[in-house]
């Protein structure tokens, strides 16, 4: 049966549907980036909303936007399905929590018409405008925090005349339209998994509104918010199995459906300019600073995620539960969280972090969810620098220990040679490939030529005790492999 507004009453009732009347809806939210996160995550918690009080929430409902040319997909399935869509939260007993999430009610695709993305922006009805469009969708550098006016998709839209193409074009563009019309700007929310992401992105769709027009830039910072945020929920690419699976269990056929951990937490600071959903009322975390809870989440998640993988590549593991359930592996990263990110987090309210730690080891260990090493190797110069550098920095500035974290560093270092420990070459998913790679082969001559990078390191080469620790983790794994290195780390 295939997912549509016309099957869901013929769906069996171990499917959770929307009873809500989604006709009704009215758009609140304008979403770039509409992945697996986004709806396994923020779309997931504003159909609890419609579910609980849609009188309310009815004027909350998401229009999702694609800038890229790869979002096409994604229209063309949320085309066919009513933008409908299967979440599957896998439970590591096998067991799965199935429901449809029907919170996202339009989908536009801004290469193919940009006037009715912009529009939609500036339609007084848009209060928030939201983001999932990664760590390096924003343009700038992890090291300066300098947006980069030299990227040319940015200098095609500072153009005179020019018809925006980039997610900071179509944004100031409408906030232009918005202020001219005398309409307050809507809040723009990042949810992305950056340290102080609301600052981040007021910081870079300002600099960008700077370059077009600093009368428009001035009206953004006096009257526009940039909520900080904090989000989890463990969401793998969606694989052919998750599709095969949906249909042999329900009998239905979803194009691009979304499974997930059960897992989710969401710390949200309460900073808005036009309102916003009620989200205490469905288990949001609303907060006057999110920044103990995204130090937690970004330096022990996140850069354990790092931790694990390049180590566990390099190992044979491909799953990452199959390197968590390795009780060498386990320890390196407990001794990571414990020993060297810990003590660079603030005390965080109603948070007990042993166990927070220990729920940790135990969702990565989940089977069902079935995610790639691969995964979590991509984009590490999108990662490792916002991170698990500052961690590095924080406890070179205290006096704390280093060893861990340094050793992570010189993993990655091992992994971008491309090459693993039995020769075969490793598919490197970077957008700095072609700078990272060459530097990485020649550390066996040259041991620092990676790490003097200085957009990706900053000052990290200069400092004796991170050069000692880094140097001994990176010869280790070219002498005793992966392995063994996380035995000698640990030790």
């Amino acid at each position: 049966m295939k997912l549509s507004a016309a099957t869901l009453d013929q769906l069996p009732d171990d499917v959770d549907v929307p009873r809500y009347d989604r006709s009704a809806i009215t758009t609140g939210i304008v979403h770039f980036g509409v992945g697996g996160f986004h709806r396994a995550h923020q779309a997931m918690y504003v159909d609890r909303l419609l579910r609980t009080d849609f009188e309310s929430a009815s004027r909350w409902g998401i229009c999702g936007v694609g800038v890229l040319p790869g979002d096409r997909r994604m229209k063309d399935v949320m085309d066919a399905q009513d933008c409908l869509y299967t979440l599957a939260l896998r439970h590591s007993d096998g067991s799965w929590d199935t429901s449809v999430v029907g919170s996202i009610t339009e989908y536009l695709f801004a290469p193919d018409d940009p006037e009715a993305v912009i529009e939609k922006l500036a339609h007084a009805d848009t209060r928030i405008v939201s983001l999932t469009v990664t760590e390096g969708g924003y343009n700038f550098s992890a090291t300066t925090g300098e947006f980069d006016a030299e990227n040319p998709s940015v200098r095609a839209d500072l153009a005179p005349g020019a018809v925006p193409g980039t997610t900071f074009g179509l944004v100031c563009e409408a906030l232009s339209r918005r202020k001219d019309r005398g309409l307050a700007p809507f809040t723009i929310m990042s949810c992305d998994n950056i340290e102080g992401n609301g600052h981040i992105a007021r910081s870079t769709f300002t600099a960008f509104a700077r370059l077009k027009n600093p009368e428009l830039a001035q009206w953004i910072t006096d009257n526009a918010q940039f909520p900080n945020s904090m989000v989890d929920r463990i969401t793998p690419v969606t694989t052919p199995d998750v599709v095969d699976e949906l249909a042999a269990r329900y009998d239905l056929e979803d194009q691009w459906p979304v499974a997930a951990e059960p897992f989710t937490q969401w710390a949200l600071e309460d900073h808005f300019t036009l309102g916003r959903p009620s989200f205490e009322d469905v288990g949001v975390q609303v907060v006057d600073d999110v920044t103990p809870y995204e130090l937690m989440k970004l330096r022990l998640l996140n850069a354990s995620h790092q931790a694990l993988c390049y180590v566990g590549y390099l190992s044979g593991y491909r799953l990452v539960h199959d390197v968590t359930q390795d009780a060498l592996f386990a320890e390196f990263l407990l001794r990571y969280m414990d020993e060297e990110a810990t003590p660079t987090l603030h005390p965080v309210p109603g948070i007990d972090l042993a166990e927070y730690k220990k729920t940790l080891i135990e969702r990565f260990s989940n089977p069902e969810i079935r995610d790639t090493v691969a995964r979590l190797c991509a984009e590490s110069s999108d990662r490792i620098p916002k991170w698990l550098v500052p961690v590095v920095r924080t406890n070179l500035e205290s006096g704390g220990p280093v060893a861990l974290s340094a050793a992570v560093i010189a993993s990655w270092a091992r992994y971008a040679e491309g090459v693993d420990e039995q020769g075969e070459p490793i598919e490197i998913v970077d957008r700095l490939k072609d700078t990272l790679t060459p530097l990485a082969r020649q550390q066996r001559e040259d041991p620092l030529a990676f790490v003097r990078n200085r957009e990706l390191f900053g000052d990290l080469v200069d400092d004796p005790r991170f050069v000692d620790a880094y140097t001994a983790a990176l010869d280790s794994l070219h002498t005793r492999g992966a392995r063994a290195t996380v035995e000698w780390s640990v030790r």
